[in-house]
């Protein structure tokens, strides 16, 4: 399938931070910090995913390109990983939601023009003068 990575184990590490245009101790350094997570091999040879080359390309973009330090990457990273999550929650709500309105009975129109705003319900709304 195009566009997903394969997370196939089967680049060595220097086969890796080639891809990734920096040094074997760089990935080495990457993987004490937490930032990539390498299998291994039986005889405990780093072994890197299609994802991993992603992962480490992605870092060298932030360092190199915006200039980027590795404190500031590993929290982009994380907000990154935290995003994609709830981007998969979401459309696995809008899933069970579809499915809940194609099986029930329909109840009646609903008003065309309800306020259903989460501003509405929310604690730290305060309507302006007039709402």
């Amino acid at each position: 399938m195009a566009g997903i990575p394969n997370r196939q184990p089967k680049y060595i590490i220097s086969v890796a931070a080639s891809m990734a245009s920096c040094h074997p101790q760089t990935l080495r350094h990457y993987e004490r910090l937490g930032l990539v997570t390498p299998q291994r091999s039986r005889g405990k040879v780093r072994l890197y995913t299609d994802e991993d080359i992603a992962q480490l390309q992605r870092i060298q973009r932030l360092m190199d390109d915006l200039g980027v330090n590795l404190a500031a990457v590993e929290t982009i990273l994380h907000m990154r990983d935290q995003i994609l999550a709830l981007q998969a929650e979401v459309q696995s709500l809008n899933a069970q939601l579809n499915l809940h309105r194609a099986t029930r009975p329909q109840q009646g129109v609903q008003p065309e023009f309800a306020d259903t705003s989460p501003l509405q319900a929310s604690p730290y709304h305060h309507p302006a003068p007039g709402d």
